[in-house]
């Protein structure tokens, strides 16, 4: 009887050390995601700095055409 409890007491602590050390990250594993995480922050917050300034750009040149004098002058 005591050989059945065992095994499945081992089989238990082995499957739960395996898990355990299957959930951990390497330090490299955990830098490289890091790295491209700010990589992917520096992208986003880059490509909204582009759109915002394409913005500014569109209402400056809306602005210049309203303001434009389009009268004719015939003679």
């Amino acid at each position: 009887m005591k050989k059945p409890i065992y095994f499945f007491l081992t089989a238990g602590l082995l499957t739960f050390g395996m898990a355990t050390f299957s959930s951990c990250d390497s330090p490299a594993e955990n830098a490289v995601e890091e790295n491209a995480d700010q990589v992917e922050e520096a992208g986003e917050e880059r490509g909204e700095a582009i759109e915002d300034a394409a913005e500014n750009k569109a209402d400056a040149m809306e602005d210049a055409a309203d303001d434009m004098d389009t009268t004719v002058v015939v003679e």
